[in-house]
């Protein structure tokens, strides 16, 4: 058994009573696991599993592949105002989504899982606004050392990694509004 604390950035379903949930961890990366019988109606995940949760987690790791069996959490923080509003909601996904293509399985990263936790920290007390947005994609190239004087930071990463999540368009038009 393994303990990390980590949060919730995406959950699937995988049959009719599990479900795929994908963690953010600084000591070990994206994390992919299964919890089995979370779907069902009395299950020990009740409440637990929603998107941005943070969390104390225990799994047990696969020897087959990345996908590992999780066996207990203990629910730290709800993040319950980034669901205050839609522009909360979509800022917090665009993160995420940016952070899973910049990152890969499986790697231990201190510094980008420390920026995801404090974006997502901000935006459960916040409203975002452009500086925000602005200020985590250039810490987040800065983490991954491809911050470019002659290039937005935005641009360093799509360049890097190929074009921004779709979500950064509709972000930005909500904010201009």
């Amino acid at each position: 058994m393994e303990k990390t604390t980590a949060s919730l950035i995406r959950r699937f379903p995988l049959t009719e009573t599990s479900l795929i949930i994908h963690w953010c961890s600084e000591s070990q990366g994206l994390i992919k696991t299964v919890a089995k019988g979370a779907r069902r109606n009395k299950n020990r995940f009740a409440g637990k599993l929603d998107l941005f949760f943070r969390c104390e987690i225990e799994m047990v790791r696969s020897r087959k592949s990345d996908l590992h069996i999780l066996k207990d959490l203990e629910l730290l923080n709800t993040r319950s105002g980034i669901r205050q509003s839609y522009l909360q909601t979509l800022a917090a996904a665009y993160f995420v989504k940016l952070i899973e293509k910049v990152v890969e399985s499986g790697t231990p990263i201190p510094d980008i899982a420390n920026l995801l936790e404090r974006a997502l920290g901000y935006l459960d007390q916040n409203r975002p606004d452009q500086r925000a947005v602005l200020h985590f994609e250039k810490e987040l190239s800065r983490c991954l050392g491809i911050e470019h004087v002659s290039r937005s930071p935005a641009a360093s990463i799509a360049n890097t990694f190929g074009q921004l999540p779709k979500q950064r368009e509709e972000l930005f038009d909500m904010m201009r509004d």
